[in-house]
């Protein structure tokens, strides 16, 4: 197992509950969230030019469309952002006390969009599967805080993370229908290092979770094994993504929630050069 200390600010901020990166190829620049504060950033490495935009609804994840926009995990429900800036519901589902939480976009171009209470009640979230035409199937009930979610390069194998298991689960995914079967645990977080947040796969299947609560972001090989780590200043480690030309720098998002003497760059988006090589992000295909 390797450590590795070579992060970089990318961002300074102090969001409150930084989460989501997801790096969007068509325009170069890298989406991330403030779920808490109803924040979709934007930020160009090239360049270093940023945005901001707010939400209406506490926003769970952001993802760029194959057509141009962006789709939205809020509240009370997935909704749409064209190009021109209107928004439209594509798939509204309020529930009183939940919210959206973390989602990813499938091989196949459909969202896998996770839910949560507010007061983390055992069973209360879902998984569920959006087509571009605003269908959508539940996944995986009875959930609590439904977080990482990615797929192995052949798009055969579907990682996930409910929070409270401590667990990185891996399912069998048919690409051809979206079914998955035969969930069973990759690996656990033992106690005392954090909890498992978002994650990400790399071009070699390995997969990368934050550590929320733990300071760190992981890399387990495909059989599991824990092979690398890299230590960071901030305990609250929400998610990491693989971005920039050539999708080799990790960015790792932060937050500063609950935390009564932040560390200066809670809630800064943070990244490690050359860590890896992720994976062509698609798009949503609505």
């Amino acid at each position: 197992m390797t450590r590795r200390t070579a992060y970089e600010v990318a961002v300074r901020a102090e969001a409150t509950l930084g989460e989501g990166p997801t790096w969007d190829p068509a325009a170069g620049r890298l989406l991330w969230i403030d779920i808490l504060a109803s924040r979709v950033h934007t930020y160009d490495p090239a360049t270093d030019r940023r945005t901001l935009r707010r939400t209406d609804q506490h926003v769970g994840a952001v993802k760029p469309r194959a057509g141009g926009g962006l789709v939205l995990n809020l509240r009370d429900g997935v909704g749409l952002l064209d190009p021109d800036d209107t928004f439209r519901w594509l798939h509204r589902d309020a529930v009183p006390g939940r919210r959206g939480n973390d989602a990813a976009v499938a091989p196949d171009g459909t969202l896998w969009a996770g839910t949560m209470r507010y007061d983390e009640a055992t069973g209360g979230g879902t998984l569920s599967r959006i087509t571009g035409d605003g269908t959508a199937r539940t996944v995986l009930d009875d959930v609590t805080v439904s977080n990482g979610t990615g797929w192995s390069p052949d798009g055969r194998l579907m990682y996930y993370v409910d929070t409270p298991t401590r667990r990185i689960d891996v399912l069998d995914h048919d690409p051809a229908t979206g079914r998955v079967t035969g969930r069973r645990p990759l690996a656990e977080v033992e106690e005392g290092a954090g909890f498992p947040d978002g994650l990400t796969v790399d071009a070699d299947g390995c997969v990368w979770v934050a550590l929320w609560d733990g300071a760190a972001v992981r890399r387990y090989t495909p059989a599991g094994d824990l092979d690398r780590v890299i230590p960071l200043p901030v305990p609250r480690v929400t998610a990491c993504a693989f971005g920039g030309a050539g999708l080799t720098d990790l960015y790792v998002t932060t937050a500063r929630v609950g935390l009564p003497a932040p560390h200066p760059l809670a809630g800064s988006l943070l990244v490690v050069p050359d860590a890896g090589r992720g994976l062509a992000p698609p798009a949503f295909e609505g």
